[in-house]
C-alpha cells in the first residue's frame, strides 16, 4: 500500500526554514535522548534538518533564525508601484526629477542612483532616442520647386499619383521621396 508522502522535506524548498513551533519538538526530542533518526521519523522532518537544528542549538544555545544579511531594500512594494506609475505617466523624466517627485508625493527620500537601480530591476531602461535627420538646406532647395509646381493641384490630380510607399528614407544624408 502506497500512501501520499507528507514529508516536510519534500514539500519545503531548500531555502525555507522551519518555524520556531516546529523546532521546539526537535530540541525536546533531543533532550529526551531520542536519536536523530527517531526524531526525524516522529516529526516527519528530514534527518539533515534535525541534525542542523540540534547542532545550532548546541553551539548557540538558541534555534532562532538570524536576520537576513545585508542592507535592507530602501523601497517597499508600495514604493515600487508608485515609481512604476510615475514612470508610465512621463517617459521622458530624468532620474533626478523622478526622485524629487517621489519625495514630494510619497515622502520617499532616495537618490537618483537608487531610482535607476529600481527601474532597471523592473525592466525599465533608458535609451537615447534615434536621431532623425532634419531636411538639409540642399534638400530643401531641391524640394521647393517640386512643391511649388504642384501647389495648385486638385484632389483628383493627387489621387492619380501612384504612391508606392509614403515613407521617407534617409541613406547617408540623401533623402529619397517616392512619388
Amino acid at each position: 500500500m502506497h500512501t501520499a508522502s507528507t514529508n516536510i522535506g519534500e514539500r519545503m524548498g531548500r531555502s525555507q526554514e522551519l518555524s520556531d513551533s516546529k523546532r521546539g519538538p526537535v530540541i525536546g526530542g533531543h533532550l529526551c535522548n531520542k536519536s536523530i533518526r527517531d526524531i526525524s521519523w516522529l516529526l516527519n522532518i528530514p534527518r539533515s534538518t534535525v541534525s542542523g537544528i540540534i547542532t545550532k542549538w548546541q553551539q548557540l544555545g538558541t534555534t532562532a533564525t538570524q536576520p537576513p544579511s545585508g542592507r535592507p531594500r530602501h523601497m517597499t512594494g508600495r514604493g515600487q508601484r508608485m515609481l512604476k506609475r510615475t514612470v508610465r505617466r512621463g517617459h521622458q523624466l530624468s532620474a533626478e526629477s523622478i526622485a524629487k517627485d517621489l519625495q514630494t508625493w510619497c515622502g520617499l527620500q532616495m537618490s537618483p542612483t537608487t531610482v535607476c537601480r529600481e527601474l532597471h530591476g523592473m525592466g525599465f531602461h533608458g535609451r537615447a532616442a534615434a536621431s532623425k535627420p532634419s531636411i538639409t538646406k540642399c534638400n530643401a532647395k531641391r524640394l521647393m520647386p517640386w512643391c511649388k509646381a504642384r501647389r495648385h493641384w486638385t484632389l483628383e490630380q493627387w489621387r492619380r499619383v501612384l504612391c508606392i510607399d509614403q515613407s521617407r528614407f534617409s541613406v547617408w544624408q540623401s533623402v529619397w521621396y517616392v512619388v
